[in-house]
C-alpha cells in the first residue's frame, strides 16, 4: 500500500504542478451504409451538446478541427438512414480520431417509419442477447486489466469459474462453448496459458488499445456462425492512423509495452504491438516455487487497392510459460499441484474484401497453431502427466452479402478447413480421488481432419415494426463418423412502437468433440457432435434515447455430450474451466473411451438496465441472473451442472468529470457453485458428486482515471483496486495431503494495481 500511496502522489503533484497546453484535436472518418458498405454522401455528423460539425462529401468521408480534447458524443443523420448516436468518441491531441460511421437503410416503401436516434444498435442477424461495447466501454471498466473478455463478465448470462480467468460460462455453457473471431478471422482461444479443448485463461493477448469495438451474442446467433453452441464474440480492430508514425508506451499491473502505428504510403498503414509480462520479477521476489511469464504481439497491415477493393493483414501470438523451482519442500509440494505450461500459439491471416453495387464478397485465409507442452509432478519430482501436442487449423472462407432491395438481404458462404494434430501422452496409472484408475498410459499419434462448412441468411423486414431472420447451416467433420450436422435458425422481431419491442430466437446449434478428445481410444470415433437446441424471447425497452430495459428468457436442451464409459457420472460440459490436471483428475482432457449419451437443460431469466454515456456524463450497466443447470451422464443420472450458479447480480458504473478526471466502480455477485466435498481420507464419493455449494461470493472493484494534454504527447494514468474490501472467496476445493484437510483456494485479496501511458 505505501507503494500505491506514493504513486498516488506523485500523480497529484503532476496535476498541481505542470501545466498543460493542450492542442487541438480532429475527428476524421468516413458514413456507410451498414449493409453494402457503400460511402452515404451528404450525412450531417454533429457533437452533441456542441455547434461542431460537418457534412461528408460525395465519397462519404468528412473531417471536423478545433475540438478539445475530450470524450464526445456524435449524431449523424442522413435523409433514408436511421439516425444514430455514438457514445464514447475519444478525441486527444496526439492524433485524429479516424472512425467510420454506419447508417441502417430505412425503406421509403413501408408507412409509418420513424427515424429516431439511438445509442443502441442490434445487428439484424442477431436480433437477441447481443451488445455492443466501444473502445472506451473495455478500456474503463474497473477491475478489468483493460482485457477485453474481463469487461465482459457484467453482462446477464455471464458467469466466471473463477475471479483470476478468462473462463467465460455464458448460460451454463461450458468454456468450450465460446467462438472467438478477431478482425474477421476465426481464433480458437484468445488467452494466454489456455486450456487445451476450451477457450479460457488467465489474460487476454488482444490488445485493447487496437479494439475499435466488440460485439458479444450470448445467445440465438445466426447462421453465419457454427462450430459453437453457447456465444459469439466479434472483436474489430481499427486501422491505423493515416497522418503519421505514432504510437504508445505502457507500464501496468502485470506487463509492459509499446505500440506503433502509422501510414504506409498512400494508401496503406499499419499496427503493432508487443508486450511482456513482468510478473516473473515479481513471483521470484516474493519467493515462489513457480514463475509464469508471457509474450504477445500483434500486427495488422491494410492496403487500399482502391475505393471499393482492400486487402488486410493480421498476426497476433502469444508466447507461455512456467518455470519452477524446486528448492525447498514446500515449494515442491505447492508445485505437485500445479500443471505447468510451456504454450505457443498465434493466428494469422490475409482478407481480401470487393464491394459491389449492392454489397459484397470477402475471401479469408487464415491459419491458427497452438503448440501445447503441459507437465506435472507429485512432490518427489516423480512424472504424473506429460503432454506435448500440437494442433493446426488451415482455413478458407468464402462470404458473399446482397442486398435485393431495401426491406431484404442476403447472405451466403462457403467454408473449408484442413487440420494436422500431433499427440505424446504420458499419464502412468493414476488413479483419481473417486478410486478409479484412468486407462491411459501413453498415447503418440498424428491424426488429420477435414471440415467443411456452408451456410445461408436471409434477411426481411415486412413492415416498419416487423423483421424476420432465417437461415441454416450444413457442416461436416471427418474425424467422427457422425460429422455431417444441419442447423437451421429462425429468429423475429416486432416492434409496437420506436421505444419498445419484442424479440424471439432458436436455432440448432452443433459443436464438433475437441481434438484431444479423439485421440484415447478408438472408439471416440464414433462420437457425433454436439447439439443443443435454443430457444430465446426478449422484451426491450428505451427509456431514452441513452438508457435501455432488457428482459430475456432462455432455455438450452444439450444432446450428445460426450460422457465417459470408465466413469459414467462425468460428461465433459462440466470440464474446461482452468489449467486442470490432477487436483481436477484430468476430466477436461478426455483421456478414456467416450460415448456421446450426455445431456443437459440451462434455463433462466435475465434482466439489464444500461445508461450510455452521454451529455449526461453518467454510465452504467446493472444486471440480474436466475439459471439452473442440470446434466446427465451416461449413468443417467440427472445432477447439477458443476457452473450452475443460480444467481448472478451486477452493477457498474461511472462519472466523468471533466476531460482529464473519471472515476468508475463493479460490484459483482454470485450464488456457490456445486462442487464434490471430500472424505475424512482425501477420497471424494459418487454418492456426493456435485451435492454440496461453494460459498457465495462477491467483490468491489474501483478506479480511477486521469489523463494530461501536452503539446505533442497524452499522458494517461489510472488506479484501479480490485476487492477493495478484501473478500476472500472461494472458487474451489481441493484436498490438503498434509494439513489433511480440504483447502478454499480463493482470490488474491485485495490487488491495487496502476497503470501509465504515454502516447505520442
Amino acid at each position: 500500500m505505501r507503494i500505491l500511496q506514493k504513486i498516488t502522489f506523485i500523480i497529484l503533484l503532476f496535476s498541481i504542478g505542470i501545466a498543460a497546453n493542450p492542442m487541438m484535436g480532429t475527428i476524421k472518418g468516413k458514413v456507410i451504409n451498414i449493409a453494402t458498405k457503400q460511402p452515404v454522401p451528404f450525412a450531417t455528423i454533429v457533437l452533441v451538446g456542441t455547434q461542431k460539425g460537418a457534412t461528408s462529401n460525395e465519397d462519404g468521408t468528412f473531417q471536423i478541427d478545433g475540438l478539445t480534447p475530450n470524450v464526445y458524443q456524435v449524431k449523424v443523420s442522413a435523409i433514408g438512414y436511421a439516425t444514430i448516436t455514438v457514445a464514447d468518441v475519444v478525441v486527444n491531441n496526439t492524433k485524429p480520431t479516424e472512425i467510420q460511421f454506419e447508417l441502417q437503410e430505412t425503406s421509403l416503401q413501408l408507412k409509418d417509419v420513424t427515424i429516431t436516434s439511438d445509442y443502441f444498435y442490434t445487428p439484424p442477424t442477431d436480433l437477441n442477447s447481443t451488445t455492443t461495447f466501444s473502445y472506451e466501454e473495455l478500456r474503463r471498466a474497473p477491475g478489468g486489466f483493460e482485457d477485453v473478455v474481463r469487461a465482459l463478465s457484467i453482462l446477464p448470462g455471464v458467469a466466471q469459474a473463477s475471479a483470476g480467468r478468462n473462463d467465460l460460462i455464458v448460460r451454463g455453457g461450458a468454456p468450450s462453448e465460446n467462438l472467438y473471431i478477431l478482425d474477421g478471422i476465426k481464433i480458437p482461444n484468445i488467452n494466454h496459458f489456455g486450456a487445451q479443448g476450451a477457450t479460457g485463461g488467465p489474460l487476454s493477448f488482444v490488445n485493447l488499445d487496437f479494439v475499435k469495438e466488440s460485439v458479444f451474442s450470448t445467445g440465438g446467433f445466426s447462421s453465419l456462425y457454427g462450430d459453437k453452441l453457447s456465444s459469439v464474440l466479434k472483436i474489430d480492430l481499427r486501422d491505423g492512423r493515416s497522418d503519421k508514425i505514432g504510437g504508445k508506451a505502457t507500464i501496468s499491473a502485470s506487463q509492459f509495452g509499446l505500440n506503433l502505428e502509422g501510414p504506409v504510403g498512400e494508401s496503406s498503414n499499419f499496427i503493432f504491438s508487443a508486450r511482456r509480462s513482468y510478473l516473473d520479477f515479481i513471483f521470484k521476489a516474493a519467493g515462489f516455487g513457480f514463475v509464469p511469464e508471457y509474450y504477445d504481439v500483434l500486427a495488422k497491415y491494410d492496403i487500399n487497392l482502391d475505393t471499393k477493393r482492400k486487402i488486410s493483414y493480421l498476426f497476433i501470438g502469444a508466447f507461455d510459460n512456467v518455470k519452477f523451482f524446486n528448492d525447498t519442500q514446500d515449494q515442491r509440494y505447492d508445485n505437485s499441484r500445479i500443471l505447468g505450461s510451456d504454450q505457443i500459439q498465434y493466428g494469422t491471416g490475409i482478407t481480401y474484401s470487393n464491394l459491389l453495387d449492392k454489397g459484397y464478397y470477402k475471401v479469408v485465409l487464415s491459419r491458427n497453431f497452438v503448440d501445447y507442452d503441459s507437465q506435472q509432478s507429485d512432490s518427489l519430482l516423480n512424472p504424473i502427466f506429460k503432454n506435448v501436442s500440437r494442433e493446426a487449423e488451415n482455413k478458407l472462407r468464402f462470404e458473399f452479402f446482397h442486398q435485393f432491395s431495401k426491406i431484404t438481404e442476403l447472405t451466403a458462404g462457403l467454408q473449408g478447413e484442413y487440420i494436422t494434430t500431433s499427440f505424446d501422452i504420458k499419464l502412468p496409472k493414476f488413479k483419481t480421488s473417486f478410486g478409479e484408475i484412468l486407462p491411459v498410459d501413453s498415447v503418440k499419434t498424428s491424426k488429420n481432419y477435414y471440415k467443411y462448412g456452408a451456410f445461408v441468411n436471409v434477411t426481411h423486414r415486412f413492415t416498419a415494426g416487423l423483421l424476420l431472420n432465417a437461415g441454416f447451416r450444413l457442416d461436416e467433420f471427418s474425424g467422427i463418423s457422425n460429422g455431417l450436422r444441419l442447423s437451421p435458425r429462425f429468429s423475429v422481431e416486432y416492434k409496437f412502437n420506436p421505444e419498445t419491442g419484442i424479440s424471439f430466437s432458436t436455432g440448432v446449434y452443433h459443436q464438433s468433440p475437441s481434438y484431444v478428445w479423439l485421440v484415447a481410444d478408438a472408439r471416440n470415433a464414433d462420437l457425433r457432435p454436439i447439439r443443443v437446441d435454443q430457444y430465446v424471447l426478449g422484451i426491450e425497452h428505451r427509456v431514452s434515447e441513452d438508457a435501455l430495459l432488457k428482459l430475456e428468457g432462455f432455455y438450452k436442451d444439450y444432446k450428445d455430450y460426450p460422457t465417459s464409459l470408465a466413469r459414467p457420472y462425468v460428461v465433459l460440459s462440466n470440464t474446461g474451466a482452468g489449467y486442470e490436471g490432477s487436483d481436477n483428475n484430468f476430466e477436461s482432457f478426455g483421456f478414456e473411451p467416450l460415448v456421446s449419451a450426455g445431456g443437459g437443460i440451462a434455463k433462466g431469466i435475465e434482466f439489464s438496465a444500461q445508461k450510455k454515456l452521454s451529455a449526461i456524463p453518467l454510465y452504467g450497466l446493472l444486471s440480474l441472473t436466475y439459471s439452473e443447470i442440470e446434466n446427465t451422464a451416461f449413468d443417467g443420472v440427472p445432477r447439477q451442472g458443476k457452473f450452475n450458479q443460480k444467481w448472478l447480480f451486477n452493477v457498474s458504473g461511472g462519472y466523468r468529470f471533466d476531460e482529464s478526471w473519471e472515476a468508475s466502480f463493479k460490484f459483482r455477485y454470485s450464488t456457490g457453485a456445486p462442487y464434490t466435498p471430500f472424505n475424512p481420507d482425501g477420497t471424494q464419493s459418487l454418492a456426493n458428486y456435485n451435492s454440496a455449494k461453494l460459498p457465495d461470493a462477491h467483490a468491489l472493484d474501483v478506479r480511477v482515471d486521469k489523463k494530461w494534454f501536452f503539446d505533442s504527447v497524452t499522458l494517461i494514468t489510472y488506479i484501479d483496486i480490485q476487492n477493495i474490501y478484501n473478500k476472500k472467496n472461494v472458487f474451489a476445493y481441493r484436498w490438503d495431503r498434509r494439513e489433511k484437510k480440504e483447502d478454499g483456494g480463493g482470490t488474491i485479496g485485495i490487488l491495487p494495481s496502476i497503470g501509465v501511458s504515454l502516447e505520442f
